[in-house]
């Protein structure tokens, strides 16, 4: 990154997939002029001037559900992503761990829904005795520790090791943490690997206070993204009192932190099979279990929604469940506000016109379809038609905005384009083909709504070195991305 100065032009860009080419303004943060190219005259008024060359000009991309802490966390974590069993991972424990030094080895990313054996602490405790152990499922909603771990946080007659849910994240929390600082810079770091895929921005669902962890972080470096710090209900009374709303701008450096939504849950996840659904899970038929489980009652998320909502906070409601999606849009048209339902992965046919219906936007995560399809197809059979049905629910006149859920999923917007024009990431056809959308279609869905270039809008800006029209999809997997820009100032590329 280079100087940014306050104005800018930018010929020979391409506006958006398959556009025309054109030249662009940017002065003070903004897009002030867009015209044809042909039509552009040879004044710049002394302004900078870059030539792309041709390349294609898009809005910035934003990952709209994101655990920016834990991500930072997982990049320096062993990575458990791809471990086929619980014997594999208590392996992988083994080889990596080296010797106990007192402090907690962490890894990051098993999915053992699909897992002949099942994780407990007597694996982990065989390969690493006497060095607390913590691994952390995928989904972030589970938690497998060994002995000397589950002894640490005051859980040593916990039977098996493996903790789920909230349960999971008091466990976590009550371990030590690394110190501020050195999260801090991990995060400052993570949000320049954002940058360079694209991303001008990120809705933070970070566990905790994080509108006051940002507003500290904020006081320390500006962040190469724009951030939009969720809320938790522990929380909202004193956001409320401090008269924030939804998108009040917080902190210190240059408007690019805001208060985000309230972030709610009414189940669990698809791969613990707490997700919250209509039908019992196979093999749990006769079990308090069956269905899943509800996070929030629905008439105390009604209350929650209400409160929240008369004072300027927007609800986000995780609900990843048949069931628990009709509970949150009951919820939604009973207390008649904006915000959105996160997930929204199992639906019912009645429930797709019902987002639209009522103004909720839903924050997908395609990523999802293509990590959890043996999953779906193992634990809700016969329905998964109707599962990730992204194509549905924006013929039904949905708004999507992607997301990655990271760490769940890696932070790169390309990722979750690319699944969802495809609905595969490996050598299998396309899962549920009639669910794939259009690469324009991800593309939006991708920058929060943004089609286009135009003038008016914030100076949020991504340049790519190939034509997302014209890629398949490792292509857009892979995307070059040429230059990123936040706010009419450059957070990626050699300008």
């Amino acid at each position: 990154m280079a100087d940014n100065p306050s104005a800018l032009t930018l010929d020979r860009v391409r506006l958006g997939a398959g556009g025309p080419l054109a030249r662009v303004r940017v002065a003070d943060g903004r897009i002030t002029h867009v015209v044809p190219a042909a039509d552009a005259g040879a004044e710049s008024g002394g302004e900078r001037q870059l030539d792309l060359g041709g390349r294609v000009l898009l809005p910035g991309l934003w990952d709209a559900h994101v655990h920016l802490a834990e991500w930072a966390s997982a990049r320096h974590r062993l990575d458990l992503a791809g471990t086929a069993s619980a014997q594999a991972v208590a392996e992988l424990v083994r080889e990596r761990a080296g010797a106990s030094d007192g402090t907690v080895f962490y890894g990051y990313g098993f999915r053992d829904g699909l897992w002949a054996d099942a994780p407990h602490k007597r694996l982990l405790d065989a390969v690493l005795p006497d060095r607390p152990v913590a691994l952390v499922s995928a989904d972030l909603h589970a938690s497998w520790l060994n002995s000397a771990c589950l002894a640490l946080v005051g859980r040593g007659d916990h039977p098996t090791g493996l903790i789920r849910e909230h349960e999971a994240h008091e466990v976590l929390s009550a371990l030590p943490a690394a110190p501020d600082e050195v999260v801090d810079g991990w995060i400052e770091e993570a949000c320049r690997a954002a940058a360079a895929r694209g991303v001008s921005g990120v809705i933070d669902f970070q566990f905790g206070d994080t509108v006051a962890d940002w507003e500290r972080r904020s006081a320390q470096f500006r962040p190469a993204v724009r951030v939009s710090a969720a809320v938790y209900p522990s929380y909202l009374d004193a956001a409320i009192k401090r008269g924030l709303r939804t998108g009040d701008v917080v902190g210190a450096e240059g408007g690019l932190v805001q208060v985000g939504p309230l972030k709610l849950f009414t189940d669990g996840s698809l791969n613990t099979r707490t997700a919250l659904c209509r039908d019992p899970y196979p093999g749990l038929e006769d079990t308090d279990g069956a269905h899943g489980i509800e996070e929030t009652a629905p008439d105390e998320l009604v209350r929650l929604m209400r409160h929240a909502a008369a004072h300027g906070v927007e609800p986000a409601v995780h609900a990843i469940g048949d069931r628990a999606n009709t509970v949150a849009l009951d919820a939604f048209e009973a207390v008649r506000c904006r915000g959105r339902i996160e997930h929204a992965q199992l639906l019912s046919p009645q429930d797709l016109p019902r987002f639209a219906q009522l103004g909720v936007v839903a924050g997908v995560q395609p990523r999802h379809a293509t990590d959890d399809r043996d999953v779906a197809d193992r634990h809700w059979a016969g329905r998964t038609g109707r599962a990730f049905a992204y194509g549905d629910l924006l013929a039904a006149g949905a708004r999507l905005e992607f997301g990655s859920d990271a760490p769940v999923s890696p932070l790169d917007p390309w990722l979750a384009i690319a699944s969802a024009v495809s609905r595969t990431d490996d050598e299998r056809p396309a899962w549920h083909p009639e669910q794939r959308l259009s690469v324009p279609d991800a593309l939006v869905a991708a920058a929060r709504g943004r089609r286009l270039v135009r003038v008016g809008d914030p100076a949020d800006l991504v340049v790519v070195d190939a034509d997302p029209l014209d890629a398949d999809p490792d292509t857009l997997r892979a995307m070059p991305v040429h230059a990123t820009m936040t706010n009419g100032r450059w957070t990626h590329g050699t300008y």
